[in-house]
């Protein structure tokens, strides 16, 4: 090897060594505000705006969320900014046992790890990433300073909620359990299409920002994830910080019991009817 060629490859070496040590270096923060219109169903109908107004506001730590995402080139963390109730200056006891925990999620080993506290017992949900199926537009829009792409996807119903309970949700698994005992096999299946357990995701990302990660376990495209909908939930990017002064280490979560998320799912699904049970008795 000649002298020219030697200095040629040594400088390539160096330069891609230097480019793999900025991508391990790069880091960022995005931080979230997520909105979902409140809900009273039937009852909505009998209640006079005041008093849909004053549960609105004691709702209003489950409605109105924020996030912080901290992520590098291959990995992340993303958690709840925990708030004071406006009006009791206590934070959501209730809500805290079916809202996210602090999750870690990795593009690269396709890790996906959560903490989840439930009723005082801490939880550790390990499983794997899911890999989601994005179909690609050509709308654009700009979120801040930002040119973002819109990308469209439908996902389980399951990975959307198994953190949360819902009594409709378990009212409905029961109807459905008596309507295949009522109706045969071939025929309760046909009348099923796979929209109904499917929820239409919208997500616009920057390509600006070059890192496949995004609020919750949203990954896969080319870009950050700046704002996300699914069923009547928005996740949007209000702030970014790239390169920030302090650094995050992305702490991987390892306190609590290990389970999958459907284990996770079942566990507190018998706990709330255990709980629904007492009830009853006790009446």
């Amino acid at each position: 090897m000649n002298l020219s060629l030697k200095r040629s490859f040594i400088f390539l070496f160096s330069f891609f060594m230097v480019c793999i040590i900025k991508a391990q270096e790069f880091q960022g923060k995005a931080y979230y505000f997520s909105k979902t219109p409140m809900d009273l169903g039937r009852w909505g109908a009998k209640m006079s705006e005041q008093q849909k107004k004053q549960i609105a506001e004691r709702l209003k730590n489950r409605l109105e969320k924020t996030y912080v995402l901290a992520f590098n080139q291959v990995a992340s963390t993303y958690k709840e900014e925990v708030k004071l109730d406006a009006i009791s200056g206590a934070t959501d006891s209730w809500g805290k046992n079916f809202t996210p925990g602090t999750q870690y999620k990795n593009i690269k080993t396709k890790a996906f790890i959560q903490n989840q506290e439930f009723y005082g017992k801490v939880f550790l949900v390990k499983d794997t990433l899911q890999t989601i199926l994005w179909t690609m537009g050509t709308e654009t829009k700009k979120i801040g300073a930002y040119t973002c792409f819109k990308a469209t996807c439908l996902r389980p119903k399951f990975d959307l909620s198994w953190y949360n309970f819902s009594w409709g949700e378990l009212r409905r698994e029961v109807e459905n359990k008596t309507d295949t005992i009522k109706k045969p096999d071939a025929l309760h299946k046909a009348e099923q299409t796979p929209s109904d357990d499917m929820v239409e995701v919208v997500a616009w990302y920057t390509p600006q920002i070059p890192v496949s990660q995004g609020p919750s376990d949203y990954t896969g495209l080319p870009g950050l994830i700046l704002e996300v909908s699914a069923g009547n939930t928005t996740l949007l990017c209000n702030k970014i910080v790239i390169n920030p002064g302090e650094k995050d280490d992305l702490k991987i979560p390892t306190k609590g019991k290990e389970v999958t998320r459907r284990e996770y799912k079942t566990i507190i699904t018998d706990k709330m009817k255990e709980f629904r049970k007492n009830r009853s008795g006790r009446r």
